[in-house]
């Protein structure tokens, strides 16, 4: 068995190293030639980028290292060493892309003509790098650092966190560029927040069915016949005519909602249905806790 470790940690760390190289590209190749910015520490690091000319390999790891001190020390270990790992990749990645532009090998996108392009291209390239990061339990260190801290000593939530932080990286670089291209950041962010649920929830997106029905015996046959899904029937009382009844539950992937829908609809027209959506499915049928 221990010879298993060192692969299911590489499992790990190369999507991690994959994801901080993608996030490096898209900050050299997209935000820096375009005058854009971001959030987080990365964001203050262009900042320092655009008034001091700092490279962006030495200010993220210049402002991680205490950062990260802190949080070892309040945090504890435990799954810092992770964080530890994605800010170095990150740190590494971000010097290379430097080298590479230095020597000439590939030409910054600069889209002057269209800015909104840029931004959209940036969004996508930063999103998708740290969907990656964050689907294999990695970080890149900085304002999640931060947010944990907050989060333990002050009792903040770290969305919470994020915003007001992201919002005053993203004023303070109004120092340096103009509105138009803060405004054409707050495009970025959007888009990459978006590319990071895409990719955190991948193909593990599904959604939950509540089916309330006088027929949940002949509908569970079904769905366990066509979709080989499980499902849970739980006892219920309706709050107006004190009448019994049985609801069921089932939990399946995106793409079999309009199968569930259609065997729930030729069973009882009259069926109550509620969809939810759900971010991650552990267990048979899904996705293991091992992998």
């Amino acid at each position: 068995m221990r010879t298993l470790q060192p692969i299911k940690l590489a499992k790990q760390l190369f999507p991690i190293m994959l994801g901080t190289a993608i996030y490096a590209f898209g900050i050299h190749y997209f935000i820096i030639p375009n005058e854009l910015t971001e959030g987080g520490v990365t964001g203050i690091s262009i900042v320092l980028n655009y008034a001091f000319g700092v490279p962006l390999s030495v200010s993220t790891l210049l402002l991680n290292i205490p950062l990260f001190v802190i949080g070892w020390r309040l945090l504890g270990p435990k799954g810092m060493w992770l964080t530890g790992f994605g800010t170095l990749s990150l740190t590494l990645f971000l010097y290379i892309m430097e080298r590479v532009l230095h020597m000439g090998f590939i030409v910054p996108f600069g889209g002057e003509d269209d800015l909104f392009l840029a931004a959209l291209y940036a969004g996508v390239t930063l999103g998708t790098g740290l969907g990656i990061v964050f689907r294999f339990g990695g970080t890149t260190g900085g304002a999640d650092i931060l947010a944990r801290i907050v989060n333990r000593t002050k009792g903040w939530s770290i969305g919470q966190f994020f915003l007001y932080f992201d919002a005053i990286v993203i004023a303070a670089s109004l120092l340096y560029i103009s509105m138009e291209r803060v405004l054409y950041t707050l495009v970025v962010v959007f888009v990459a927040a978006k590319m990071i649920d895409v990719i955190q929830q991948g193909e593990y997106a599904a959604r939950a069915f509540t089916i309330i029905s006088e027929k949940t015996q002949e509908i569970s046959v079904q769905i366990m016949k066509e979709l080989d899904r499980g499902v849970t029937l739980i006892p219920a009382r309706g709050g107006f005519t004190g009448q019994a009844k049985e609801m069921l539950y089932c939990v399946v992937y995106r793409h079999e909602t309009r199968r569930l829908e259609r065997i729930v609809r030729q069973a009882d027209p009259r069926a109550f249905i509620i969809v939810s959506e759900v971010q991650d499915v552990l267990g048979e049928g899904f996705k293991s806790e091992e992998s």
